[in-house]
């Protein structure tokens, strides 16, 4: 997959009672396989919505977003689940993690929605990665009894265990003290580095942005620089 995302004069309005909002205006975006990518800027410059739009979350107003080659607007909600299932990883501020089960269980579940592993295939690549992001000892735990940096790692280790080309994180450091958020940073950028995965960020962390290969930096819902 030479280019995994590829945004062309895309234009995002919602509507506001009488009124329309202008999220974004004419993005036009390449992001190369194994890119480190950082979109920063303060709330309300429209990061969230392009991270919507590449997560095939939303559609754009006009214009034409391709992910893994695919254009996401010709696309019905049974073709966007799929992509979504087989290309995309995500990784969201508030850990979204099933409270009920253990670590191990929370990283397995996007396989048990995928399907087509054997238990032990699953069983496999779920310990793999849990000794990838150093949570070995925490395996049989529940979510409420880590700390916030462990759930972070089990929400990273959750977004990669369907081996996606393109993991999304939506400010991934906001809930974590800076000595955790540095680690958590340090933890994906390595990854991204072994398993040639695209990362993408929102955020507005000088700190994550420190780790970057490339800032896209948007106000007002255009790239600016």
């Amino acid at each position: 997959m030479a280019t995994p995302v590829r945004i062309e004069g895309v234009t995002k309005v919602y509507p506001l009672g009488r009124s329309q909002v202008i999220a974004l205006k004419n993005i036009n975006l390449h992001i190369d396989a194994g890119e480190f990518t950082v979109i920063a800027g303060p709330s309300g410059c429209g990061k969230s919505t392009l991270l919507n739009l590449i997560g095939c979350m939303d559609t754009p107003t006009s214009g034409e977003v391709k992910v893994g080659g695919h254009s996401i607007a010709k696309l019905n909600d049974r073709q966007l689940t799929h992509l979504r299932l087989e290309t995309l990883g995500f990784i969201f501020q508030s850990f979204n993690l099933i409270p009920v089960l253990s670590v191990r269980q929370n990283i397995e579940f996007p396989l048990l929605i995928k399907g087509g592993l054997s238990t032990r295939e699953r069983a496999k690549r779920v310990d793999s990665l849990i000794d990838e992001v150093g949570l070995t000892g925490q395996a049989n735990q529940r979510a409420p009894e880590l700390s916030g940096g462990q759930r972070q790692r089990v929400a990273i280790a959750r977004a990669l265990v369907s081996s996606p080309a393109i993991v999304l994180a939506d400010e991934p450091t906001a809930n974590l003290d800076s000595a955790n958020g540095e680690r958590i940073i340090e933890l994906m950028k390595s990854i991204s580095e072994l398993r040639k995965t695209t990362f993408i960020f929102s955020t507005h962390d000088p700190q994550v942005m420190h780790h970057a290969r490339r800032i896209i930096r948007l106000k007002d819902g255009e790239i600016v620089s």
